[in-house]
């Protein structure tokens, strides 16, 4: 956390420099105006942790700074000075929205005890808003297996950058766990204890990306009811991971670089910046090199990205891994299937290991908690796995009239290509030549849609 900003209030020249003195001795930045107009304009010009004010100075009076405060600078604590006698209309104050107030003549360490009070209660509440994110975060894959030489370097290489903020490029086929080796990133380091905001570039648009990145005041356009936080704020001291950043329009490219360079961002609506300190990963299955040759990418954002590079291997080019990630997501989704399962039998684990993985990480983890619904209380086998060039074992012909057999065949087939193409329903479908309504009526009827996830876990 930097140096806390207090903007002092009075038209009394003397309390004034001598508060001012008291509290840039206790470390903070004190900005001391001597009446209401002077502290509206620095109001307007800088970012405010605090505001003490007299309710009764030339020009804009106490009550109305409040009135200001509450839009400009929401988060800020307010704290008034009033006469002797006038706790009537220090009460008035804080139904607007001052924290508390304080009676002159002022005794300096009370000052002192009530700002430093409502800062920390401040700095609390920001820190529960993190830890909330954090909490929500923490369903999310963290664990990055890692027995292959390629992985077992990569995995030495974060953990020599895990404790600079400098910015990282992740590149690597979509499903090999881009963000989980930001997470891990993120986590194994001096921002472990800070938030992890990720952002889905893909589905910034140009009109809302300086919104959604940098926040907005109330009334800063249409729709725009109450202030709002970006996504660049709520990383504050953590990390901003940017994923898929070659989605990203040229547009917002140059917003996007803008903030970076600045270390600053500026809310819709307003004029006034507000630091920011944090580390940006970026991740993308793009060739960037190639989309700045074509024009699509901007060399000078690459360069600001692309100060760290680290490049996930696909899952093919690492078969050491395939065990072991196994065992990992048997683990996992024995604990949330409530499954027994004791693992891979050899002929389903040597089905695994030749498999290609077109989808990566991403459709491992599926076939293994498809495996584990359909079979989880016994050793996983060949049958159970549903995947292309593994044959599923047929039931008993003699026990099966035609349309019961045609549909276990369906069946089967119908998983086997959905997971071939990592769980895309859409292009499933497709690749089946039935329409998308048609794919979900049917996997009802086998009973599957609610099992199978439409989301990506890994990126």
């Amino acid at each position: 956390m930097g140096q806390q900003t207090i903007l002092l209030a009075d038209d009394e020249e003397t309390l004034r420099t001598n508060l001012a003195q008291v509290l840039e001795e206790e470390g903070f930045r004190v900005i001391a105006c001597r009446d209401g107009n002077e502290a509206l304009r620095a109001l307007k010009a800088n970012n405010v942790d605090a505001l003490i004010t007299d309710l009764r100075m030339p020009g804009i009076c106490g009550m109305e700074l409040i009135d200001h405060a509450r839009k400009l600078a929401p988060e800020a604590a307010v704290v008034v000075i009033t006469a002797f006698g006038e706790v009537e209309t220090a009460v008035e104050a804080m139904k607007k929205g001052a924290r508390d107030y304080i009676c002159k003549p002022l005794i300096f360490d009370e000052v002192i005890f009530k700002v430093k009070r409502l800062l920390a209660h401040e700095t609390l509440a920001k820190e529960n808003r993190v830890l909330r994110e954090q909490i929500r975060q923490s369903s999310q894959p963290t664990t990055v297996i890692a027995e292959s030489r390629a992985m077992t370097a990569l995995l030495a290489a974060v953990r020599r950058i895990s404790n600079i903020m400098s910015n990282v490029l992740i590149c690597g086929a979509s499903g090999t766990g881009k963000e989980v080796l930001a997470r891990a990133l993120h986590y194994g380091g001096i921002t472990k204890s800070k938030p992890f905001i990720p952002v889905n570039c893909g589905g910034l648009t140009e009109t809302l990306l300086e919104s959604e990145l940098f926040g907005h005041r109330r009334g800063a356009f249409t729709g725009a009811d109450s202030d709002h936080i970006g996504f660049f704020e709520a990383a504050d001291e953590g990390t901003l991971f940017l994923d898929e950043i070659g989605n990203l329009p040229l547009k917002c490219q140059a917003v996007l670089l803008r903030a970076i360079e600045e270390k600053a961002i500026t809310r819709v609506g307003e004029n006034r910046s507000r630091p920011v300190d944090i580390r940006i990963v970026a991740a993308t299955n793009h060739d960037l090199e190639h989309a700045i040759k074509a024009g699509e990418f901007r060399e000078d954002l690459y360069y600001r990205l692309n100060v760290v590079r680290l490049t996930l291997p696909p899952l093919r080019e690492r078969p050491e891994d395939i065990a072991p990630l196994i065992a990992h997501f048997v683990e996992k989704y024995n604990a949330e299937l409530n499954c027994e399962c004791p693992g891979f039998g050899q002929a389903a684990m040597d089905a695994m290991k030749r498999h290609q993985w077109r989808g990566n990480v991403r459709e491992l983890q599926n076939v293994v908690e498809r495996a584990l619904i359909f079979g989880g209380d016994h050793e996983i086998q060949p049958s159970d796995l549903f995947i292309e060039g593994v044959s599923a074992e047929m039931p008993d012909a003699t026990a099966l009239d035609l349309r019961t057999a045609t549909r276990e065949f369906e069946h089967g087939h119908i998983l086997r290509v959905m997971s071939g193409l990592g769980n895309n329903k859409a292009a499933t479908a497709e690749a089946l030549g039935i329409g998308l309504s048609s794919l979900y009526r049917k996997l009802e009827e086998f009973d599957v849609a609610k099992s199978v996830s439409d989301e990506p876990v890994h990126t």
